[in-house]
């Protein structure tokens, strides 16, 4: 009993709501054809208006505008709403404004045609079915064909234009939701792949040195820490990124001791903002591709050039039988600039260095909707 005490409300409200509804629509539709036969009889009679004879003497006309208006806009609304279910204007622009017109127009003739000849029979005393002039009764439909024009031509822009806007709202979110997907999917390749590096990295210092391991570990344990915590953002500053980069390359030097060597000049981070684990990409990338050794040590420059970061390192390229290709790293990072910014990564490589830079954004306003997070860079 308690459960039907609980639904019963609920149903009850929502059947209120719904005649509300329909009496406010209602409500508008009536006062609209009102103001519409009250404007028609300002225009054909204007001193009626001002006395209560003249008032009395147009009011057959006025409810007869009334009606014809009433008429000829439910009409144009039965119409539109019929043909929107079937037609679209974005498919089939043509079939539809054919369709359309043609129906809206037809179905004017016939309801002006019967209105005009009920209102002549009536109100006219000498005139009767048997000898009423059908062909001036045909001449009279043509003013309400001109108003049936008009409105049309209304619903038919109204009808258009909403249309329009709802298709491409659609095609904007399915956009948005396909970019917010393919994102999603390249940052979910970085955790996985940092771990498995990390720890191939580490199974081979388990057996080179414990020590180093032991080092490596708890190293390792607060970088990782930073790849949870960045890994659903679309930007990070500079600044924190840096941070990381450099807690990164002091973690392989626990590995390579003076084999490595980075260098790291960045005068300006405020406002400035990167993928999340772009640096770490890089460094990783130089590190795998090249020799690194004590004779030779591969040397990385982190350093920024206007508005971009330019990580650069010594070519000393391994054979190709050591290396290993991942496919991730600048696949991934460019991929994640050209769905974030118009800027793009540049790739270049010298006889002695490879340089890829990275173009620094700025974040000039974040909004936050149902569907996401948005960002609109420079």
């Amino acid at each position: 009993m308690r459960d039907q005490a609980q639904i019963y409300p609920k149903s009850w409200s929502k059947k209120v709501f719904v005649s509300a509804t329909i009496f406010n629509s209602l409500g508008r539709f009536i006062l609209l054809n009102l103001l519409i036969a009250a404007v028609l009889m300002l225009i054909q009679c204007p001193a009626c208006l001002l006395s209560f004879e003249g008032l009395k003497s147009i009011f057959p006309e006025f409810l007869f505008s009334f009606l014809m208006s009433s008429t000829i806009s439910f009409g144009g609304f039965t119409v539109e709403n019929y043909f929107d279910k079937r037609i679209s204007w974005i498919q089939q622009p043509v079939k539809r404004l054919v369709f359309t017109t043609g129906t809206y127009l037809l179905y004017c003739f016939v309801v002006s045609y019967i209105l005009i000849t009920l209102y002549v029979v009536i109100t006219v005393e000498e005139v009767t079915f048997s000898n009423i002039s059908w062909l001036r009764i045909l001449t009279n439909t043509l003013y309400p064909i001109i108003i049936a024009v008009i409105i049309i031509a209304i619903f038919i822009s109204r009808s258009w234009l909403f249309e329009w806007r709802n298709a491409a709202i659609e095609a904007e979110k399915l956009r948005s939701e396909k970019l917010a997907s393919q994102y999603q999917s390249l940052k979910n390749q970085l955790n996985p792949h940092f771990l498995f590096n990390s720890l191939n990295v580490l199974s081979n210092l388990v057996y080179e040195s414990p020590d180093k391991s032991a080092d490596f570990i708890q190293q390792l344990s607060r970088i990782y820490r930073y790849v949870l915590e960045v890994q659903n953002e679309e930007l990070v500053s500079l600044e924190e990124e840096l941070v990381f980069a450099e807690n990164y390359l002091s973690l392989q030097k626990i590995r390579f001791e003076s084999s490595l060597e980075y260098f790291v000049e960045v005068t300006d981070v405020s406002g400035y903002f990167i993928p999340p684990l772009s640096l770490q990409l890089l460094l990783e990338n130089a590190i795998k591709h090249n020799v690194a050794s004590r004779q030779n040590p591969l040397k990385v420059f982190i350093h920024q050039n206007g508005q971009s970061l330019e990580v650069r390192n010594i070519l000393q390229p391994k054979s190709s039988q050591e290396e290993e290709v991942s496919g991730i790293g600048l696949e991934n990072i460019k991929k994640r600039y050209e769905l974030l910014s118009d800027r793009q990564l540049e790739i270049r490589k010298t006889k002695h260095e490879f340089i890829v830079s990275l173009p620094l954004l700025r974040v000039d306003n974040r909004e936050f909707k149902d569907e996401g997070k948005k960002h609109t860079m420079e």
